[in-house]
């Protein structure tokens, strides 16, 4: 984990209630896709954890929903605004055991870190192939970037307004090797039921402090309590217990 200043280059809209915003700075604590940032922002107490989208050596990006007072605020903020960030919390995704087609399965919110770990999975050989799934077409957001990649892209709605009418597993395609997810808790419990390979999933909780210091973000698995910012987001299937 570190500690810095990052200063925003810019922040666009990218779908309904979903930005993009572009820091630049010191990257070097990141070592994994799925790994995210603890950023404080005036006015307000805690601290807002964002999955990081994708990395290089002059700084980060991060998509958002603006769901509550500081993503809207975060939003807003101009461009050359400076931030007190943590970053490289987590432990993010491992790329050592996911075969040649390995499977992305992304919800709303979830969407962005699977694009970083696309990138480092393509970087290894493999062709992944990605579902992603919104609740309607004005959610959609990254598409033509994933397919930009020569990913095999899957679109589902809730409403069949784009894509394939249903849910995230609805859709699953057979013949892949493993598994990534991320996504609000009932779409992963979902996956875990449906796929039949091994895989890992990136969990959401509220959070404090970022790095496992005030314990709030406790959950069970089959290896004891793990907190969710430091030991995770990232748990594998077997260790999962719902």
């Amino acid at each position: 984990m570190n500690k810095g200043i990052y200063s925003i280059e810019n922040t666009r809209q990218l779908a309904k209630n979903t930005f993009l915003t572009r820091l630049a700075g010191d990257t070097s604590a990141f070592c994994a896709p799925g790994q995210f940032i603890n950023i404080a922002l005036d006015g307000f107490f805690l601290r807002r954890p964002l999955s990081v989208c994708d990395w290089d050596g002059e700084g980060l990006t991060v998509i958002y929903k603006t769901v509550g007072k500081g993503t809207k605020a975060l939003a807003n903020l101009p461009a050359g605004t400076k931030l007190d960030v943590l970053t490289g919390l987590g432990n993010g995704f491992s790329v050592e055991t996911s075969g040649l087609r390995p499977l992305l399965i992304g919800g709303g919110a979830g969407v962005p870190p699977l694009y970083g770990l696309a990138k480092r999975l393509i970087g290894k050989g493999a062709r992944p192939v990605v579902i992603l799934g919104f609740n309607t077409a004005e959610e959609v957001f990254f598409e033509k970037e994933f397919a930009a990649l020569d990913c095999d892209v899957t679109v589902a709605t809730v409403d069949g307004s784009y894509g394939k009418k249903g849910l995230v597993t609805d859709v699953l395609p057979q013949g892949t090797t493993y598994f990534y997810a991320c996504g609000p808790e009932p779409m992963l419990k979902a996956v875990y039921d449906r796929a039949d390979t091994s895989g890992q999933l990136s969990f959401e909780r509220r959070m404090g402090c970022g790095f496992g210091a005030c314990m709030g973000c406790t959950c069970r698995t089959k290896y004891g309590a793990k907190l969710i910012c430091k030991d995770g987001p990232v748990l594998e299937k077997e260790a999962v217990v719902w």
